[in-house]
């Protein structure tokens, strides 16, 4: 590096009625330029050259924007800012926007919820953690059980359980119980607040809750105490819901490497249970809580609900409030469901969903599940990925998807061949990169990524650090690769209302994690190792009610959903 020579009567002229583009802090601090050589190896890196003579035009006006980057790093803001620029994924679609406010007043809106006839309570208590919201919610209403045992059941197998899946990050006893009671004198006293009212469950330690640790599943923030309740917990609260644990996640959601281990799959215990939603899939496939909420950004509900064999629900982006959450990406950040059945899904959705007057991407919308017939469903399915080339290997798991066609057609379901745009998402992932390293900027500049367990090429120290290479040029290009993706994603749902896709086929995952799309994932066998395997529907913005009773038609016709794992 060399300091910049003193600025000439003729510079400093030009920097004053605006004519030369250099800001104040070159003019006002001599700011030290970078060599010809630094330029040239800045350039190389992103793909660019320039000539000698626009290098050094360049010269004082990177150093200026260098000093900018320092004044910002002194401000550093918490992970709660949002920037001043926010995801839309109606934001070409006014007249859906205006039609789904409207709709979402009218007095059908909500969801209907009838419990299921015939529940009878198990002979073996311990039978009762394996049961679904639904049949939990109709002995609680016949007072066959209580809220208070379930939760001391619930509280009983995560610490009997969690020493071999590594799965709790904090026990909420104390708390748990309490509102259990009040839950039983609630009923007792005729108020019911709904399906959710004195269920057990678990909640991802990303959202925050001032009586509890928030981890973020990563040792800088291990003893981090966050004085907000997040909206998705206040809301379970208000349904009567009884959170018993905050479960586990990959550090800063990825994976499911914490730090206090690895979280397993009960179906595998020397398998990881995949991630983000590490904790909250296991807890559930070994019959831990009910049911328990996960996020997703880039799989992160689809993959660890596939690996454990569960049901997992992404809403659409905007659906949820991510007020109280860790931020990863402010334009991809979901929040849903992970449960045992898509019904299940449905009635938890029901109760975290809508605005709340601080996350301003969420949506009024209406949410009918239980009242949709799907029957009257135009249903698709992406014919190439479903298809065997002449000569391939067999294929197990293809062939697990196709009996799910098989499936679908025998309950009269007319399947509609659809295709996936031909856009490769996988460029514009740099978006996600580039605001993961925002949001944890402080990370990275203190040298406390070191702290995170994870150190390989694949992990968020080395792509926090990669990202500060990304040029704000380039995020803003794969924001308009990612409207005409989304334009081109608007044609599929043109023909059809849900469509049926192996879940990590084609780009197909990426692609609706860009465009906001909702995908319920569910269980649709076995694999020969033993291993879950699982399919999954995609439906149209805030349609989620439609994706949820096709997904129940497909589990009403089979039972992939409930088996059990062995030693649960």
């Amino acid at each position: 590096m060399r300091v910049a020579a003193p600025l000439t009567g003729l510079v400093a002229g030009l920097l004053v009625v605006g004519l030369f583009a250099v800001g104040p802090a070159t003019a006002q601090t001599g700011a030290e330029l970078p060599s010809d050589e630094d330029i040239v190896a800045a350039a190389s890196i992103l793909g660019l050259e320039f000539a000698r003579g626009e290098r050094d035009s360049l010269a004082i006006d990177l150093a200026d924007q260098r000093a900018s980057y320092e004044a910002l790093r002194d401000g550093l803001v918490d992970n709660a800012v949002a920037p001043a620029l926010r995801f839309d994924p109606l934001y070409w679609q006014p007249d859906l926007a205006t039609r789904l406010a409207a709709a979402a007043a009218l007095p059908d809106a909500r969801a209907s919820w009838a419990l299921p006839a015939g529940v009878t309570r198990p002979d073996r208590d311990e039978d009762l953690a394996w049961l679904s919201v639904g049949e939990l919610a109709a002995l609680l209403r016949r007072g066959e059980t209580t809220s208070v045992e379930l939760t001391r059941l619930a509280l009983d197998r995560l610490r009997d359980h969690d020493p071999q899946l590594h799965c709790v990050i904090t026990l909420l006893e104390e708390r748990a119980l309490a509102r259990a009671a009040a839950a039983d004198r609630e009923a007792a006293g005729g108020h019911w607040r709904g399906p959710l009212h004195g269920i057990p469950c678990g909640v991802k330690d990303l959202l925050a809750m001032p009586d509890a640790p928030t981890t973020w599943g990563a040792e800088p923030y291990r003893a981090q105490v966050r004085d907000e309740m997040a909206t998705v917990c206040r809301r379970l609260d208000e349904a009567g819901a009884i959170i018993v644990a905050k479960l586990t996640l990959g550090a800063l959601a990825w994976g499911d490497v914490w730090f206090g281990g690895m979280t397993r799959n009960p179906w595998n215990p020397e398998q990881g249970s995949s991630g983000s939603s590490a904790g909250s899939a296991s807890a559930v496939a070994a019959g831990l809580v009910p049911f328990a909420i996960g996020t997703e950004t880039w799989g992160s509900i689809v993959s660890p609900s596939t690996r454990c064999g569960v049901t997992g629900l992404r809403p659409t982006f905007g659906r949820v409030s991510r007020h109280g959450a860790m931020a990863l990406s402010w334009s991809m950040d979901k929040i849903g469901p992970i449960t045992r059945s898509a019904t299940d899904a449905a009635m938890v959705l029901d109760a975290i969903m809508g605005p709340d007057g601080h996350d301003p991407t969420v949506q009024a919308a209406p949410f009918r599940a239980g009242r949709v017939d799907p029957a009257s469903l135009r249903v698709g399915y992406l014919a190439d990925l479903f298809a065997t080339e002449e000569g391939a290997e067999p294929d197990p798991g293809k062939d697990l998807d196709r009996a799910v066609l098989d499936v679908l057609r025998e309950a009269g379901v007319e399947l509609i061949p659809v295709a996936l745009p031909a856009r490769d998402p996988y460029p514009m992932a740099i978006m996600l990169s580039a605001e993961a390293a925002a949001a944890f900027e402080d990370l990275t500049l203190s040298g406390r990524d070191d702290l995170l367990v994870r150190q390989i090429r694949n992990a968020w120290p080395n792509v926090f650090r990669a990202a500060r290479f990304i040029p704000a040029v380039e995020y803003l290009q794969a924001a308009r690769q990612r409207l005409l993706l989304m334009r081109e994603f608007a044609a599929i749902f043109d023909d059809v209302d849900v469509y049926v896709t192996p879940s990590f086929g084609g780009g197909g995952l990426l692609m609706t994690n860009l465009t906001g799309h909702p995908q319920v994932v569910v269980p649709n066998g076995f694999l020969p190792d033993g291993s879950p395997h699982s399919v999954s529907f995609v439906g149209d913005l805030f349609a989620e009610d439609e994706v949820v009773a096709l997904a129940a038609l497909y589990q009403g016709r089979t039972g992939w959903h409930t088996r059990r794992p062995e030693g649960f």
